[in-house]
């Protein structure tokens, strides 16, 4: 296993029946206590169902668990599309977690040989795989694993093409202490290119992810808070900023292929998109849970890094992976195209989408999974 973010943690936890070495940069920071972390992610009910089944859900402290019961989305006319956890007859819609606080909870007692290293080089051979890490240390495997992120060596070195493009935006987090009360309502706001999201934390806070153009200057402390709160159109009141923003670019990723001879890539190694609906974690723990579920069920003796046994894998996340790339990349391209047409037609689809209940079933039970 090449990487030790979420997925790969994920996958190391899941996989029966093998002798796992696991190869990241560095071990995730602690932890940071009673200060909320600036990255989140929204997981699935079915995800977070997923990492009880791993036992590392369980780890995370209730109280910094936030469950998400309602969702506000507004477009960028008089226009709004509504979801409730209540009138779907499900307890969350999703779930809010921190990342250092999940990174936290798959490591530890995590059962797998870990090495701190830089890989060097990668043979692929008929019978194994040899990784080289720096230093010269050689290790020998059936199956490499590539979960180590956009800019993948496992990916590279086997020699699966990629194609992408850079949206031009820079995503900024940071979380806030908000006046009015979140009530549990996550929030978000396709402002004609730009997408704010408020997500709901402990406490009366929310944590922000604003994806704006690049070349924007991003303001600090209270010229941030003026900002949100102009373009939130004020609805959690007065905020208050509590962790220093962070930025990063965002860019649009999919490998041709997951698998190749004793290869399989998961989570941003083999795809990567737009945040605007915050998927990009549960589509890569998704990968985690079909490759588990694949090489787990092998026929006894079946070697894990036969590539018919990958193609399973491959074949069982081609569908899903392409629906929600398509769908994440429309939206962003309808909401960024100038013209009142455009804008006529974005917001009566979003006011109509809010008026069919079929729809908005169909909506909510495909992003919980």
């Amino acid at each position: 296993m090449v990487g030790g973010g979420p997925v790969g943690a994920a996958i190391a936890r899941a996989v029966p029946g093998l002798s796992v070495a696991l190869v990241a940069h560095q071990r995730p920071a602690p932890a940071p206590g009673h200060a909320f972390d600036a990255r989140v992610y929204a997981l699935t009910p079915g995800n977070a169902a997923f990492l009880r089944e791993l036992g590392a859900w369980q780890s995370i402290a209730p109280e910094r668990l936030t469950p998400v019961q309602g969702m506000r989305i507004y477009g960028d006319g008089a226009s709004m599309l509504e979801f409730d956890a209540y009138d779907a007859g499900v307890p969350e819609l999703a779930w809010i977690v921190e990342d250092a606080l999940l990174q936290d909870a798959l490591w530890r007692d995590l059962e797998v040989d870990v090495l701190t290293a830089q890989c060097h080089a990668l043979a692929l051979e008929e019978d194994r795989a040899v990784l080289t890490l720096d230093g010269g240390r050689a290790l020998e495997a059936k199956l490499v694993i590539g979960a180590d992120g956009a800019n993948s060596f496992v990916r590279e070195r086997a020699g699966i093409a990629v194609r992408g493009r850079d949206y031009g935006q820079r995503a900024v987090v940071a979380n806030f202490r908000c006046a009015r009360p979140h009530r549990n309502v996550a929030y978000q706001w396709f402002q004609r290119g730009a997408v704010l999201a408020l997500l709901p934390l402990p406490a009366d806070h929310v944590s922000m992810v604003w994806s704006r153009p690049a070349g924007e200057a991003h303001a600090d402390g209270k010229a941030l808070c003026a900002a949100v709160e102009r373009a939130s159109g004020a609805a959690l009141g007065e905020l208050e900023l509590v962790t220093p923003p962070r930025s990063y670019p965002l860019q649009r990723l999919k490998a041709e292929r997951l698998v190749a001879p004793r290869v399989a890539l998961a989570g941003d190694a083999g795809h990567v998109i737009h945040p605007l609906a915050g998927q990009g974690l549960n589509l890569g723990l998704q990968d985690a849970r079909a490759l588990a579920a694949v090489l787990g069920s092998r026929e006894p003796l079946r070697d894990p890094g036969d590539l018919g046994l990958l193609r399973r894998y491959e074949r069982s996340r081609a569908e899903p992976i392409l629906a929600m790339d398509t769908m994440v990349d429309s939206l962003f391209r309808l909401f960024a195209a100038e013209g009142e047409l455009a804008v006529r037609l974005r917001n009566a689809g979003l006011n109509l989408a809010d008026r069919l209940p079929v729809v908005k079933n169909m909506l909510m039970r495909q992003a919980m999974q």
